[in-house]
């Protein structure tokens, strides 16, 4: 899945801007797996993937390992994603075995990297509010901590300066990375109602050159990897 930033610009404008139902044709039937719940929290968490707060248990996880169609399950790819919401923050948390590592070695000064896709990453796509033009936001983090976040629409990206911040960390031994995200929700929503479901899905990319790995918890159905299909979003209720 190329997407180096000016052909994935130019590829997410045509994708966000093709029809309702060419979209709907891509994505069978949802699984009835296509839910995952956030927990609320009473007050701030405190980011720190080697020892992570105790309020993460509160959170049901969801797991995958397959790739993009929902085929070629891998359990040494597994990732596992619990999230966390107060009014607030909405709160991530990924934990990703691997093989191998391959991640930049380069970026801005606060961590922030253009291309990031290009290594390997986790990845969470945000839709707080249904639109019919088709705009959500783009969460990414490498295991190194370099990050980037974008707001897509139909026009195509840009950055969202969302304040997000992370913590990371790899465990060698256990051969697995955490990465935990807290997000303001202002910077996703200006209307946030608990009691109304999100649209959301996560992606895992694992590997330098291809062939890649790229996984999905919910299956875009596309014939090339393509993250980008909103329609195929599982849904993110907060309890």
């Amino acid at each position: 899945m190329t997407r180096n930033y000016d052909h994935a610009q130019d590829q997410a404008i045509r994708i966000l801007r093709s029809n309702h139902f060419f979209c709907t044709m891509l994505i069978p039937t949802m699984s009835a797996k296509s839910e995952i719940v956030a927990a609320r929290v009473s007050h701030d968490i405190q980011l720190d993937s080697k020892h992570s707060a105790a309020e993460w248990e509160l959170a049901t996880p969801i797991r995958f390992s397959a790739d993009w169609q929902g085929k070629n399950p891998d359990p040494t790819l597994e990732t596992e994603v619990r999230v966390l919401w107060s009014p607030a923050t909405l709160y991530l948390r990924f934990v990703c075995r691997y093989r191998d590592l391959f991640v930049f070695e380069d970026s801005d000064p606060n961590g922030r990297r253009d291309h990031l896709w290009d290594r390997d990453v986790a990845e969470a796509f945000l839709q707080p509010e249904p639109s019919s033009e088709r705009r959500y936001k783009e969460f990414e983090v490498a295991p190194n901590g370099m990050w980037i976040d974008l707001d897509i629409s139909p026009s195509g990206l840009a950055d969202l300066m969302s304040g997000m911040t992370r913590s990371v960390h790899i465990d060698e031994q256990q051969r697995h990375w955490v990465a935990e995200l807290s997000i303001p929700i202002r910077s996703l929503t200006a209307r946030f109602d608990s009691a109304k479901p999100w649209r959301a899905n996560f992606y895992r990319v694992e590997g330098r050159s291809e062939p890649r790995q790229y996984l999905a918890w919910q299956p875009t159905f596309t014939p090339q990897p393509n993250f980008h299909v909103p329609e195929g979003f599982g849904t993110l209720q907060f309890a």
